[in-house]
C-alpha cells in the first residue's frame, strides 16, 4: 500500500479534491525532475489494523502547498487507504477523496499557501488495510515548482512491538539516582544536584561503559516525551537522537536521526537492549543499552567519539512528538561517549544570548534614558563650566548616547553569531531589533551633518533629533518585553516583566517630574503651598489675639472680608511686626 502527499497550490485553501487520483497540480506545468528537498518520515514500521502512525512531511526548504494520502504499495495508482487525524488543524486539513464516505480524511492538505518547513499528520489503518502501505506526497515549493508523488516509507502489517532483540520491561521501582554520577558513571543533571530518585522536577541523563557496551538512563518531567542527542557542535540537525515518548501510559523508546530542525526520522533498525521504561507522578524514565559500534545501523554515532549532549523534552500526540517549547539543555563542552567518568555541566541559556539581553538592558535603559534626560532637563545647569571645550551636559549626553548606540551594535551582531542565520521563530523580536539598530545609527549620522545653532533649517534637525530618538526608545522598550520571553535566556516568569515593567514606570514618572520642574510648575506649587500656610498661621496668630485689649476694637470694626494682609498692616503699626513675623516663621519651621 502506498501513502501519496500532493501539494497543490494552484488551489490557496488546499481544496484539492480534483487532484486526489492524479496527485497531479492543475498548473499547466511539469513536475520538478530534480533531486526534492523533502522527505516523508514515519515513525513505526509495522503496524495492525486499527493503529495510529504518525507522519512528517519536513524538508530544508520552504513549501507552500501539500496533498497527503496513503496508498497499496503494490498498487501505487490505486485508491487511498485509511483515514488521517489532524494535529495542527490551522495549516492542514483533512480532504474526502472521490466522494466516497467512507474515505472521508483519506488525504491531507494544505489550508492557505503560507510557508511551511514541517507539516505532521496521524494515519489511522483500516480494518481492511493491504500487507504494505506506502506514503507519498506531492510538494508545492511555489505555483510552477513542484515535486509529484514523492515516495514515502512503506510499512507492512505485523507485530508492532519491538524486535525480539530488543527486551522491554516495565520498571515497577525508580531506580534512577544522581549517587555514583562522576565515579561510576558520567551524569548530565538540571537543575544541579537534583537526585531523580527524591526529585520530580529533576532532569537528568547518566551513561556508563562495560565492555563494548554503553548503558543510558534518562529521566525528567514531561507530558508527552524526554529525549537526548549526541551532537557534533551545539545545534540541532545531523544528531544521534534517542526518545522516550509516553502514549497513553506507555512509553516507547526509539533511535532516531535528525538530519535539520525537522521531525526526527526514527531507525528501522533494533540496535537497542536491555530497554525498560517507567511513568509516575508526571516524569518519564527510561533506560537502554548500545553498543558502542552499529554497523547494521550506519546512521548510529559510534560512542568512541566526543560529542555534546542535547536533553530536551515536550508534549505528544498518538505517539507523535511536537516541538519542544523549551530551550534543550546542552552540555557546555563535548565528552567522548566511553571516558572516564564525569559530571557534566550545562545550560539551557547559551552565554552569548545572555550577553546579549544584558547590553541591550544596558544600553536602553540606562546609558540611552539617562543621555536623554541630560539634553532634555539639565542643559541650564554648569552654565559656565565646560568639558573639553564643550559645556558638561552636551559631552555627558554625547558619551551616553554614543555608548548606547556601541552596546546596541555588539549586542545586535550577538545573535546572529550564535544562530549563524536569521531566527524565524524569534517572532517579531528580531525584526523590532533591526528598527532600533537602523534608528540607532541614524543618530549620530544626522548629528555630524546638523546645521549650526543659529541656522533656518535647525528646526529641522531639532525635530528630527527628537523623533527618531523617542522611536528608538520606544521601540527597543518594546522589543525587550517580546525579547525576555525567548526561550534562549530562560527568564523566570513572570516577575521578570514586572520587574522590566517597574522599572519603565519609574523612568517615566522620573521624566514627569522633571518636566514639572522643568516648567517651574512644582516651585510654583510649593509657593502656593507656603503661602496658604503662613495665612492660615498670620490668621491663627491673630484670632488667638496679642495680649492687648485696645488692639481689638480695631479689629472689630474691620469688615469680616479683610485679608490677613490688613490685620498684618494693623499688627505692624501697633508695633507688633518683628513678634508676629517671628512667632510665625517660627510655626513653619516647627
Amino acid at each position: 500500500m502506498r501513502a501519496p502527499v500532493t501539494f497543490a497550490n494552484g488551489y490557496k485553501n488546499g481544496k484539492v479534491e480534483k487532484s486526489c487520483e492524479s496527485m497531479m497540480p492543475e498548473h499547466h506545468s511539469q513536475p520538478n525532475t530534480t533531486a526534492s528537498p523533502y522527505t516523508l518520515t514515519v515513525n513505526a514500521r509495522k503496524f495492525s489494523p486499527g493503529d495510529n502512525i504518525r507522519v512528517a512531511l519536513s524538508g530544508s526548504e520552504h513549501f507552500e502547498g501539500f496533498l497527503i494520502q496513503a496508498r497499496d504499495a503494490t498498487n501505487p495508482d490505486g485508491p487511498a487507504i485509511g483515514s488521517f487525524t489532524l494535529v495542527d488543524p490551522e495549516i492542514s486539513q483533512r480532504l474526502t477523496c472521490n466522494s466516497i464516505e467512507v474515505r472521508i480524511g483519506s488525504a491531507v492538505s494544505h489550508t492557505s499557501n503560507a510557508k511551511k518547513t514541517e507539516i505532521q499528520v496521524i494515519w489511522k489503518a483500516p480494518s481492511n488495510a493491504p500487507p504494505t502501505v506506502q506514503f507519498l506526497a506531492t510538494v508545492l515549493a511555489h505555483y510552477k515548482i513542484f515535486w509529484l508523488k514523492l515516495p514515502g516509507p512503506v510499512i507492512s502489517q505485523g507485530d508492532v512491538t519491538p524486535a525480539p532483540s530488543q527486551s522491554t520491561t516495565i520498571m515497577s521501582t525508580n531506580s534512577f539516582t544522581s549517587e555514583g554520577c562522576g565515579v561510576s558513571k558520567s551524569c548530565l543533571i538540571d537543575p544541579v544536584s537534583c537526585n531523580p530518585s527524591v526529585d520530580t522536577n529533576c532532569f537528568f541523563l547518566s551513561y556508563s561503559t562495560l565492555d563494548q557496551t554503553v548503558s543510558f538512563e534518562l529521566s525528567g518531567p514531561a507530558e508527552g516525551y524526554v529525549s537526548f542527542a549526541l551532537s557534533k557542535d551545539k545545534w540541532m540537525g545531523d544528531d544521534d537522537t534517542y526518545l522516550c515518548i509516553n502514549d497513553e501510559g506507555r512509553v516507547s523508546v526509539e533511535a532516531a536521526y535528525t538530519a535539520g530542525r525537522t521531525y526526527p526520522e526514527v531507525s528501522s533498525k533494533s540496535v537497542l537492549t536491555d530497554v525498560g521504561w517507567r511513568v509516575s507522578d508526571g516524569v518519564i524514565q527510561c533506560k537502554f543499552s548500545r553498543s558502542i559500534y552499529t554497523p547494521q545501523d550506519p546512521v548510529r554515532f559510534s560512542l568512541n567519539n566526543s560529542y555534546y549532549l542535547f536533553v530536551a523534552h515536550g508534549t505528544a500526540e498518538y505517539g507523535m512528538i511536537h516541538r519542544h517549547m523549551r530551550q534543550p539543555l546542552i552540555s557546555s563542552h563535548h565528552q567522548i561517549i566511553t571516558g572516564p567518568p564525569e559530571i557534566l555541566t550545562g545550560s539551557r541559556s547559551p552565554l552569548l544570548m545572555k550577553y546579549h539581553g544584558a547590553l541591550m538592558l544596558i544600553a536602553w535603559m540606562l546609558a540611552g534614558s539617562t543621555g536623554k534626560l541630560m539634553a532634555a532637563y539639565f542643559k541650564p545647569d554648569w552654565p559656565e563650566q565646560t568639558l573639553f571645550g564643550q559645556k558638561i551636559w552636551f559631552q555627558v549626553h554625547r558619551m551616553l548616547m554614543s555608548l548606547t548606540v556601541f552596546l546596541t551594535a555588539v549586542a545586535f551582531v550577538f545573535p546572529f553569531v550564535y544562530r549563524g542565520k536569521w531566527s524565524t521563530r524569534a517572532g517579531v523580536h528580531p525584526y523590532l531589533g533591526c528598527t532600533v539598530m537602523i534608528l540607532a545609527f541614524c543618530q549620530p549620522i544626522m548629528a555630524a551633518f546638523r546645521p549650526a545653532p543659529d541656522s533656518s533649517r535647525r528646526w529641522i534637525f531639532n525635530w528630527l533629533h527628537w523623533g527618531v530618538g523617542n522611536a528608538a526608545e520606544i521601540i527597543a522598550v518594546v522589543s525587550m518585553f517580546f525579547g525576555i520571553r525567548q526561550q534562549s535566556l530562560l527568564l523566570p516568569y513572570p516577575w521578570t516583566t514586572g520587574v522590566l515593567s517597574a522599572f519603565v514606570v519609574w523612568t517615566i514618572v522620573l521624566k514627569l517630574v522633571l518636566k514639572l520642574h522643568k516648567h517651574n510648575v512644582i516651585t510654583k506649587a510649593k509657593y502656593v503651598v507656603q503661602n496658604i500656610v503662613f495665612v492660615c498661621l498670620a490668621i491663627s496668630l491673630v484670632s488667638a489675639g496679642s495680649g492687648k485689649e485696645d488692639e481689638l476694637p480695631v479689629l472689630s470694626d474691620t469688615s469680616e472680608d479683610v485679608s490677613w494682609v490688613s490685620y498684618y498692616t494693623l499688627l505692624k503699626h501697633n508695633g507688633e511686626d518683628e513678634n508676629i513675623k517671628g512667632t510665625v516663621h517660627q510655626k513653619l519651621k516647627s
